[in-house]
């Protein structure tokens, strides 16, 4: 059923392929008109994969021309997997706007900050104004409420002319509760397995073929018709799929194959520590470009703010832990996991770092806390700068969640807009997440946890553009767009072979990471707890470089980006630096030839 602006209704009924699919050409359609259609005398029902729902998804399909739209982007040549750095953002709460125009405005800040890439939130659409974008049910089609499929290619265009890539975070674990017209058309999009969140997406079973070829075309979709530079695939550990090749194995060939001559990163969230996922298929693994390796964060979380309950029980974080997940990629390699009572991960050694992608937070590691609170707001900030600046000098890829880079006091929490009946049960879920936690034993205490079907809860979880101007907000924005900076124009913070990179625990509270290339060394030492003396005299254990001095490069103290700046008493005359830190700090050294200039930084 086709429904033409003043014209009358088109309808033609669909031909049957030997394949059990069905098809068939209508004359006479246009982009704009919209269209539904009916199965077996029920419906009418929007296409399961309609280019936008302009009414919402419940709504009338609308066709979409996508070679309508001009592009601007010839020159672009896509992202570089050395240089990578991701901005995680969600569009409804990024810009005061909630749009992909909005976020466009915010461009030109985020080539400023030094980020080479965002990272929309899922945009499929779904029922409802708001949500983390996690329950779409209209997979090729943008949402409406951040607006039209041409908005969305006129903030790539935007971003590809800055010199800026886009990826987009997809979900293909599961459809969302309301709104999923799939099944409608076939129960064969259906597993009998059941996720956290939903029944799971048939990947194995009968009639998979068509399934597993429906999220494959959503992927080639998103990149083709979007010029989208790279995915981040949600959840991949709820992909359940016990067939061989396994889908991620046949979606990254096919991706990759399908862009010869550029680099379309296919980023997995997955937990479970594989390192089949993440090595290269000459080395018989799945060859996706990277994996959120949650171990950092969780060990830095543990040792700055003393989280201990949850995930948590599995990480000590000690500064040795720290420094043992750095130089692997990931803590666990097969240790038994005291949350998940069974042994997790595999051993990567010899995997490049950048197919580790890192951060200090993200969207689930703000969103999935009670109130939605930020790392900076339960730690000092002199250790929350010297976290910083270890973070964004790993090896490893560092991906920031937006609002971190000036310590945003929005939270980031848990929202959606489902009809009063799913709502009620998501509210009660979600307070009942949290009972096995000591602060939330008491049901009185779950009821002050902000309602996701709240409006209130999404317009908390905006950004304030205003405070990034204002101190001490802007100091630490400085800082980060000091390390991003560093981290693009010093070429031995470029190299990604394994074992160029060490990091080791010089006491409880410090940390040392070393890295090189050739004749060049970059030494980060950070005191993330306390105060204390960093003199490498005493470690003749550890190796640096003998015919080198050291030039400082920046303190997270230094009066830029501190307002309140304590510097840390440096001597660097010799080999081996000598640090006295009178709060939690890092400085950052790079060598110079002996005979070359040092001490003061840049």
């Amino acid at each position: 059923m086709v429904e033409r602006n003043g014209a009358e209704l088109l309808t033609q009924e669909l031909a049957r392929s030997p394949d059990g699919t069905f098809a068939g050409l209508v004359e006479g359609v246009r982009a704009g008109d919209r269209y539904r259609f009916r199965k077996d005398g029920e419906g009418p029902f929007p296409d399961p994969a309609s280019r936008y729902q302009p009414e919402g998804v419940h709504g009338p399909s609308e066709v979409v021309d996508p070679d309508e739209f001009a592009w601007s982007d010839d020159s672009w040549e896509g992202l570089s997997p050395e240089t990578l750095v991701i901005y995680e953002l969600h569009v409804g709460t990024f810009s005061p706007e909630g749009t992909f125009a909005g976020a466009a405005q915010r461009l030109e800040y985020l080539l400023d900050l030094g980020v080479t890439a965002i990272e929309l939130m899922p945009v499929a659409d779904f029922a409802g104004d708001r949500s983390w974008g996690y329950d779409g049910v209209a997979m090729f089609a943008p949402a409406r409420c951040y607006g039209t499929p041409d908005d969305l290619r006129r903030l790539v265009d935007k971003a590809h002319r800055m010199g800026l890539g886009v990826i987009l975070d997809v979900v293909y674990n599961h459809f969302g509760p309301v709104g999923n017209y799939a099944y409608a058309f076939s129960d064969q999009y259906r597993s009998q397995r059941e996720s956290d969140w939903a029944a799971c997406v048939n990947l194995d079973g009968e009639g998979s073929e068509r399934v597993r070829e429906f999220f494959i075309e959503n992927a080639l979709h998103w990149l083709h018709e979007y010029h989208l530079d790279g995915l981040r695939l949600d959840a991949t550990h709820a992909l359940h799929d016990e067939s061989s090749p396994h889908f991620l194995e046949v979606l990254t060939r096919r991706v990759h194959e399908e862009f010869p001559g550029r680099w379309v990163p296919l980023i997995a969230e997955d937990h479970r520590n594989l390192d089949t996922m993440i090595r290269p298929r000459w080395a018989g693994g799945w060859d996706l470009d990277g994996v959120w390796a949650d171990d950092f964060h969780h060990q830095m979380r543990r040792f700055l703010a003393g989280d201990h309950e949850g995930y948590y029980r599995d990480y000590q974080g000690t500064a040795d832990e720290i420094a043992t997940t750095i130089n692997q990629g990931w803590f666990y390699t097969g240790q038994q996991s005291i949350h998940l009572d069974e042994p997790r991960g595999t051993d990567p050694v010899g995997i490049e770092p950048r197919r580790f992608v890192v951060c200090l937070q993200n969207h689930d590691q703000v969103g999935n806390r009670a109130f939605g609170d930020r790392l900076h707001q339960g730690i000092e900030l002199p250790a929350y700068r010297a976290a910083t600046a270890l973070f964004l000098m790993l090896p490893q890829t560092p991906l920031l969640f937006m609002g971190q880079e000036w310590g945003a006091t929005s939270p980031f929490q848990y929202f959606t807009d489902h009809d009063e009946d799913l709502g009620k049960i998501v509210t009660e879920g979600r307070r009942r997440e949290f009972r096995h936690f000591l602060a939330f034993v008491d049901p009185e205490a779950r009821e002050k946890i902000p309602d996701p079907q709240a409006v209130e809860t999404f317009q908390a979880s905006r950004l304030d553009w205003t405070e990034s101007y204002r101190e001490p907000h802007a100091s630490l924005l400085r800082l980060h767009r000091a390390l991003l900076t560093l981290r693009r124009d010093e070429p031995v913070l470029h190299t990604n072979l394994p074992g160029k990179h060490q990091a080791v625990a010089l006491d409880d509270d410090t940390l040392m990471l070393s890295r090189w290339d050739g004749d060049s060394h970059f030494l980060v030492l950070a005191c993330l707890r306390g105060e204390g003396t960093i003199d490498l005299h005493e470690r003749e254990d550890l190796w640096l470089p003998g015919l080198m001095r050291w030039q400082v490069v920046l303190t997270t103290e230094d009066a830029g980006y501190a307002t309140d700046a304590m510097p840390p008493e440096l001597d660097v005359a010799g080999p081996r630096p000598v640090v006295r830190f009178a709060r939690p700090g890092a400085v950052l050294l790079k060598s110079v030839p002996e005979d070359g200039p040092a001490g003061g930084g840049s």
